[in-house]
């Protein structure tokens, strides 16, 4: 049996990427692993909550931004109180699409990635 454990996002600024992500969402870091030439470095964040971890890779020679295609891929997250976090997302001016039929959202990180917030079924 396979199970889900990490998803990977690539950086260009860590510093900036890890400060996103606990601020927009609260991910912290759990795990992390450096290259001893010092040419990469894995940043695994978590929730709290779930085992499910979110790997910022940050490669030392990469300085251009990464070719993220289509677009057509993205993470999503669900939250208690959709409207809280609405807020507090319209306040950080991360929101880049919104659909209220469908009551959700998306926030773009630092590196362009597009990331769905969800309500929690009640």
């Amino acid at each position: 049996m396979f199970t889900f454990n990490h998803f990977n996002f690539n950086v260009l600024d860590l510093e900036r990427s890890l400060a996103f992500y606990k601020d927009a969402l609260g991910l912290v870091p759990v795990r992390e692993k450096e290259a001893g030439d010092g040419s990469f470095r894995l940043v695994y964040l978590g929730d709290g909550v779930s085992p499910f971890t979110l790997e910022l890779t940050w490669l030392r020679d990469r300085t251009e931004p990464y070719d993220l295609g289509e677009g057509e891929f993205h993470l999503a997250f669900t939250v208690p109180d959709l409207d809280a976090a609405h807020q507090k997302h319209q306040d950080m001016g991360c929101i880049c699409f919104e659909n209220p039929a469908m009551g959700i959202y998306f926030i773009e990180d630092p590196d362009g990635y597009w990331i769905e917030i969800v309500p929690e079924k009640k």
